[in-house]
């Protein structure tokens, strides 16, 4: 019964959406058998780093769970190709089936065997879920006909014709090819009840952009942001930095298809102040990485122009960032105004380097960081590029909406980074305008800002920290998601000792594969110990030097293992991928994709082994989720709602 006031208005507010004693009593019936249903296939993804190809298949492929489930239902009825053929099937459909009808003689027998193999996998894959959430994932066209088919029992002896007939009809009206198509989508998407990516989807490869455009039309996914995710999120707010890094980071790794083609922001301006200030110069140090085979000589030219071009605007407005936020304590990171041009020298930590290219035309010894007039007429430009870019508002907007610094799910905490530890292997604590945070507090208080620095409308100091923080979070010495204590880059461009490019790692990786370590970070963020699991990223996981993926005894798991084609020469794999059933944990260590093309014409998929990290007895249920602690408090509130109607309290409604 209601306790105060408040109780009685949310009840009655319940009391319009049930407005009777039946209708609240079917609902409660209907919550407590969703209780005992298994519990949904979540799918873990870290850093992408823009290979779409590789992402997207194994997005349809379920990390390889589609194709070990073709093996366990077709193990005695179907031969090897047979069982490679069908799981291509599923995941390119439309480019499949061309390719079979093309080798087979009887395309109708052939459409009959599959349609009845498809429908056997979508009732294994649709009991997991109540009748109502599969009919909201069914395809329009044929949702009527997938349903039927689906909870019919061709074995009853009355309805085997009623059957057989359905099936028929679907292949003599010529409609087979797109069934086949229905089902097989919905097969990937009952595969997969949520999907959560710990960040960083952009750079590197060439696809963040399609990446994003599929991850928009995915049933259920949610983001923990990465360093290259919120780098573009500054970027599409409006932060000079961030635009500055963006376009930086494109230009040396050759990959300038997302900016120009997928956002469609123009690099002419650059162009103009590269050939006005950089027109004469080799530019030896700023050639783009692998860009040989790609572009011919005049273009890798004009790249590194373009990229010393923007690397001393980002120098400036990183420093001015620097001088307007002390609180950063990133004064180590002032450099222009360490150099001395008629030496040719740079003084950092107190030591004297000699500079290898000493050409900057565009600086000013007496006001090193301010801008001049081209290049600030260049990024006002960029600016508004970045911000009218309709494909990347909507892409940061769905980053917003979707995503968040850390997320605690069903006893698993995900998150990108790091949580910034002290030597000594504390959780450090940080003191901001004379205000305390702990380590989940200031992950809170950075979100904020992060929030604040997009969205801010009327208060222009409030949007500036909020980007200036955008910008921090990129390349912060305490940056959660950075994770080291300094970004480098004017070190690695213009000095030749190698010893000043070193980045040190924050503590927290020397101190995460401990168990103590793990236990102190899942008691901060409020996850039990003994039941819970850090699933984290960032940092590929050396394989080929006999690292593991599975710290602190099992409750810490880093998912980083090399999507990005770039990293996969030092991981030795491309990339895990991890899967929580109702069964438990299941952890899946992929090597190269070759291509969608290969994969659809010799059906060459992505190898993956898959390793069992924990297995329940007992299949977990979906009363053992968060998602069923909020199904039981619904019902708590349904049976209030009994109480006050057969109290009279609230009067039922006809």
């Amino acid at each position: 019964m209601p306790q105060t006031d408040q109780d009685l208005r949310y009840l009655k507010l319940m009391a319009k959406q049930y407005p009777s004693i039946r209708s609240a009593s079917t609902e409660i019936i209907n919550l407590s058998a969703i209780l005992e249903l298994p519990k949904g296939t979540e799918h873990f993804v870290s850093d992408i780093h823009g290979e779409y190809e590789a992402f997207s298949h194994v997005l349809r492929n379920g990390s390889g769970s589609i194709k070990r489930r073709i093996e366990e239902v077709f193990e005695y009825t179907m031969d090897e190709e047979e069982k490679k053929n069908l799981a291509t099937l599923i995941y390119y459909p439309e480019q499949k089936l061309p390719v079979i009808l093309k080798r087979i003689s009887n395309p109708e027998a052939w459409y009959r065997k599959t349609l009845f193999q498809l429908i056997k996998l979508c009732r294994i894959y649709s009991s997991k879920y109540t009748r109502s959430r599969v009919r909201k994932a069914l395809p329009q066209d044929f949702n009527y006909i997938i349903e039927e088919l689906l909870h019919e029992q061709e074995g009853t002896k009355n309805r085997q014709e009623y059957y057989s007939s359905i099936i028929q009809t679907i292949i003599e009206t010529g409609r087979a090819g797109a069934f086949i198509t229905a089902m097989a989508g919905l097969i990937q998407r009952l595969t997969i009840s949520k999907l959560h990516v710990i960040g960083d989807v952009y750079d590197r490869g060439p696809g963040a952009h399609i990446i994003m455009d599929e991850l928009m039309n995915h049933h259920a996914v949610d983001f923990q942001w990465g360093n290259h995710d919120i780098v573009w999120m500054g970027a599409a707010a409006g932060s000079e930095a961030c635009i500055a890094n963006v376009i930086r980071v494109s230009l040396r790794y050759s990959n300038m298809e997302t900016l120009e083609n997928g956002y469609a922001i123009s690099m002419l301006p650059l162009v103009s102040l590269a050939v006005d200030n950089y027109g004469e110069d080799s530019c030896d140090l700023f050639r783009p990485k692998d860009a040989s085979e790609q572009f011919t000589e005049n273009e890798q030219l004009m790249m590194a122009r373009m990229q010393k071009a923007i690397s001393i605007i980002q120098l400036k407005v990183e420093g001015q960032i620097i001088k307007r936020r002390p609180h950063y304590r990133m004064d180590d990171r002032l450099l222009l105004d360490k150099i001395d041009f008629a030496n040719g020298t740079v003084e950092v930590d107190g030591k004297t380097y000699s500079m290898k290219d000493t050409h900057f035309p565009t600086i000013d010894p007496e006001n090193p960081y301010k801008l001049s007039d081209q290049e600030k007429a260049v990024m006002e430009k960029l600016v508004l590029s970045f911000k009218n870019s309709e494909r990347l508002q909507k892409h940061v907007r769905f980053l917003y909406s979707k995503g968040t610094m850390y997320k605690v799910i069903n006893d698993n905490l995900l998150y990108h980074g790091c949580i910034p530890m002290t030597e000594k292997g504390q959780l450090r604590h940080f003191t901001v305008d004379g205000q305390t945070y702990g380590a989940k507090e200031f992950m809170d208080h950075l979100e904020r800002l992060s929030r604040q620095g997009y969205f801010s409308k009327n208060d222009p100091e409030a949007k500036l920290r909020g980007q200036d923080t955008l910008w921090y979070l990129w390349s912060g010495s305490q940056s959660p998601l950075f994770g080291k204590d300094k970004m480098a880059t004017f070190e690695r461009y213009f000095i030749e000792d190698s010893s000043t490019h070193k980045e040190q790692m924050n503590p927290y990786y020397d101190y995460r594969t401990k168990p103590e370590t793990a236990k102190k970070i899942l008691e901060e963020f409020g996850v039990s110990p003994e039941k819970g699991h850090i699933v984290n990223g960032h940092v590929p996981v050396e394989v080929k030097k006999g690292e593991s993926p599975v710290k602190a005894d099992g409750k810490l798991l880093v998912i980083d293992g090399g999507f990005a084609k770039a990293y996969q020469s030092k991981t030795g794999i491309a990339g895990y991928t991890l899967i929580f059933n109702s069964y438990g944990l299941l952890l899946a260590a992929h090597q190269s994709f070759v291509s969608k093309e290969k994969a659809i014409e010799e059906e060459i998929d992505i190898h993956s082994n898959t390793k069992i990290l924990e297995h329940n007895t007992q299949r977990i249920r979906v009363k053992d989720t968060d998602a069923g602690r909020d199904i039981k408090q619904r019902i708590e509130d349904l049976e209030n709602l009994l109480k006050a109607y057969r109290s009279g309290l609230i009067k039922e409604e006809s």
